[in-house]
C-alpha cells in the first residue's frame, strides 16, 4: 500500500482518473443552483464541505503524480486556489441562487493545503517504510 504514495506507484493512471472525476465532482456540486440545495442547519457546513472537497482534490492529484518537490506542490496549491476562485466566480455570475463568497475561496485554499500536507506526510512515512 505504501507504494501508492511514491513515484514508483503502479496506480498513477487509476489515481489520475479518480482525480479527474473528483475535479468534475467539485464543479458539479458547486454549480448546483441554490434553490436545489438541501437546507442543513450545521454551523459552517459550507466551509467544511469546501475544505474536504479541495483536500481531496490536491491529495488525489498528488496520488496521480506523486512528488514532494516544493515547486510542484506550490503549483498544485495555486491550481487549487485558482479553481476555487473560478468556481466562486461562476457561482456569483452565472448560477441562480448562488453568490461569490471569498470565504469559500479561502476554505478551498485551506483544503488544498491540507490535502498537500496529508499527502506529503504519508509519502514521507511511505518512503521510510519501503526502505526497510
Amino acid at each position: 500500500m505504501w507504494i501508492l504514495f511514491t513515484s514508483a506507484s503502479s496506480y498513477k493512471k487509476r489515481a489520475r482518473w479518480l482525480a479527474i472525476g473528483w475535479t468534475l465532482l467539485i464543479f458539479i456540486l458547486c454549480l448546483i443552483p441554490g434553490n436545489d440545495l438541501p437546507k442543513v442547519n450545521v454551523p459552517f457546513i459550507d466551509k467544511w464541505a469546501h475544505v474536504v472537497l479541495f483536500a481531496g482534490f490536491s491529495f488525489l492529484w498528488l496520488c496521480a503524480e506523486p512528488t514532494r518537490k516544493l515547486l510542484r506542490l506550490l503549483v498544485l496549491l495555486a491550481t487549487s486556489i485558482f479553481i476555487g476562485w473560478l468556481v466562486e466566480y461562476i457561482q456569483g455570475n452565472y448560477v441562480q441562487g448562488r453568490y461569490q463568497d471569498d470565504m469559500d475561496t479561502l476554505a478551498d485554499a485551506v483544503g488544498g493545503l491540507v490535502g498537500i500536507i496529508i499527502f506529503v506526510v504519508i509519502s514521507f512515512v511511505a518512503s521510510k517504510r519501503i526502505e526497510y
